[in-house]
């Protein structure tokens, strides 16, 4: 198989000799062999694996993104992604960056929505006045 990860602005790796896909889902973990059906699914954060024919097993902590598997070619497209060899030290990470990190954008999301609301009960007094 082929295989792409997509960062928003970059391509993270390319790899040509796929043999096989492991990917982190809201319901579980997620396998890809060369004869899989095509599909889509919605990746949460963890830990991507694949292996290659030359290269052994390959571990990337991804965030929350897609993957799709058309024929031979498999995209993965994730907000961010780290490559490392430590399997601990990849699950620290994505424990740390990557949902800490969704908490903080959902604090800053209720934030914006009670400016907005402030913001709108402001305009509304205003426009009655």
């Amino acid at each position: 198989m082929h295989l792409k990860v997509l960062l928003p602005f970059e391509i993270f790796t390319e790899k040509n000799d796929v043999i096989r896909i492991v990917a982190e889902t809201i319901e579980g973990s997620f396998g890809i062999l060369p004869q899989r059906l095509d599909c889509v699914a919605v990746l949460e954060p963890g830990i991507l694996t694949f292996e290659t024919e030359s290269e052994g097993e390959i571990f990337i902590a991804v965030d929350e993104g897609v993957l799709i598997k058309a024929g031979t070619e498999v995209l993965v497209s994730v907000r961010r992604a780290i490559k490392g060899a430590d399997l601990k030290q990849l699950h620290r990470a994505v424990e740390e960056e990557f949902l800490n990190l969704d908490e903080e954008t959902k604090e800053m999301r209720i934030a914006m929505a009670k400016l907005e609301s402030g913001f709108i009960h402001k305009f509304a007094e205003f426009r009655h006045d």
